[in-house]
């Protein structure tokens, strides 16, 4: 990882590059495949994550068996911040989507570099904060939007961080399943299905597998309001 992919990071995008190659030094890599977790819900944990090639999904399990994702996450993108403050049972299980590589930062290591540094402790402040609005929109989302909403939405969110513009439209990517995609916005694969056939039939969107073409922006994100 170089000190361009760490500044993507926004804990970590005011530090110049003597403290970015310093801070490196002290962070060690790990690398996933397609499907294997990095930790789960309930596993002890101290090291805050930062991405830096492919995709990994933050999910939850409920107590008869049930996954409802939290997010899924790319390259610059952290996790695991919360236990830099407060060491213990992780919150959630990370699985990597595609092939995948990280960087991790101990809870020792970042409390050394907040000190003096108000610019990191204000990013990591604003990380947490951009985390509790997300959680807030979720759970406004869940009760005040319907079906379709939310996976416009959804979609919307997954193209301005994955999305590749063409001719033909913006290109997302996200290699997930029907069923993951169904997870994220917290509805069975039937009803997102039904959705995502409505929206193909309009001619907003192209399906495709682990993919879609958005063609009509304007008319998905009034959908996603």
């Amino acid at each position: 990882m170089d000190n361009d992919v760490l500044r993507h990071a926004p804990l970590f995008s005011a530090l110049d590059d003597e403290a970015a190659t310093a801070l490196r030094a002290s962070m060690s890599a790990t690398k996933l495949r397609r499907g294997e977790v990095l930790f789960r819900e309930g596993d002890e944990g101290d090291k805050l994550y930062i991405v830096t090639e492919g995709k990994v999904k933050l999910g939850r399990t409920s107590s008869d068996g049930r996954e409802n994702l939290l997010a899924i996450l790319g390259p610059g993108q952290m996790f695991g911040e919360l236990s830099l403050f407060d060491p213990g049972p992780r919150s959630a299980t990370v699985t990597a989507v595609t092939d995948s590589s990280f960087s991790s930062l101990s809870h020792e290591d970042l409390l050394r570099w907040l000190e003096g540094r108000p610019a990191v402790a204000r990013g990591l402040l604003s990380q947490l904060a951009g985390r509790l609005r997300k959680a807030n929109d979720v759970v406004a989302d869940l009760v005040f939007s319907d079906v379709p909403g939310r996976v416009a939405k959804a979609l919307l969110d997954l193209a301005e961080r994955f999305g590749r513009t063409a001719d033909d439209g913006v290109h997302v990517h996200h290699d997930l399943t029907q069923e993951e995609l169904a997870q994220l916005v917290g509805a069975s694969r039937e009803t997102v299905n039904k959705a995502l056939a409505d929206f193909a039939s309009r001619g907003w969107v192209r399906l495709e597998p682990r993919s879609v073409v958005i063609m009509d922006m304007e008319r998905l994100g009034r959908r996603a309001r």
